[in-house]
């Protein structure tokens, strides 16, 4: 799967949400489980490379500024929202983090004491093995299959630079690195 492909799997997930009235993360998996299963492992090797690409103390930055502090766990889940909010969104936070301060659901949050929700979205890491679960049956057969499909692609890397780590607990440096979101978030902390 290409990377147009992937966002347009993206796009249609982000499009039939709406139609459908259900979650995004599950008409994600049911648009997934339309395809090959060859299919599903190429949209969470391109879901793994987009979301590994987001592993910068600056989008980490952003996601402690918009949740209000933010864990390991959570910034998995981070990174898994940007993803979600589309190819625009996404590429326009890999170039700038500081540039969620204009998303609509960041400017809402920013009037809410407990914000920690806004974009961080657990299950869409899930998507891909929830439709092979679907599929096959077997909650497990995604992860045997990944298995396999990673051991035939010597092609990838998980070599991430991060960039400068920084305080994020310092509100004068968040400012100076992320000051659109410090400006919109930090003065509204609780």
């Amino acid at each position: 799967m290409d990377i147009d492909t992937f966002w347009d799997v993206i796009e249609a997930a982000r499009s039939g949400t709406a139609e459908a009235g259900e979650s995004f993360d599950e008409v994600l998996v049911r648009q997934l489980s339309d395809r090959r299963q060859q299919e599903i492992l190429e949209y969470a090797e391109r879901f793994d490379e987009l979301h590994d690409a987001l592993y910068r103390w600056d989008v980490w930055a952003a996601a402690y500024l918009i949740g209000g502090g933010c864990s390991d766990d959570s910034f998995i889940d981070f990174r898994a929202g940007v993803i979600a909010l589309g190819r625009e969104w996404y590429q326009r936070v890999a170039a700038d983090p500081d540039s969620l301060a204009a998303h609509p659901d960041v400017v809402q949050a920013a009037n809410v004491r407990e914000r920690s929700e806004v974009l961080f979205y657990e299950d869409v890491n899930y998507a891909a093995s929830g439709a092979f679960e679907r599929i096959t049956g077997d909650a497990d057969a995604f992860y045997e299959a990944w298995r396999s499909f990673r051991e035939t692609d010597a092609g990838s890397s998980n070599g991430v630079a991060m960039g400068e780590d920084f305080d994020f607990d310092d509100d004068s440096e968040m400012s100076r690195r992320l000051p659109r979101l410090a400006a919109v978030l930090l003065d509204t902390s609780p």
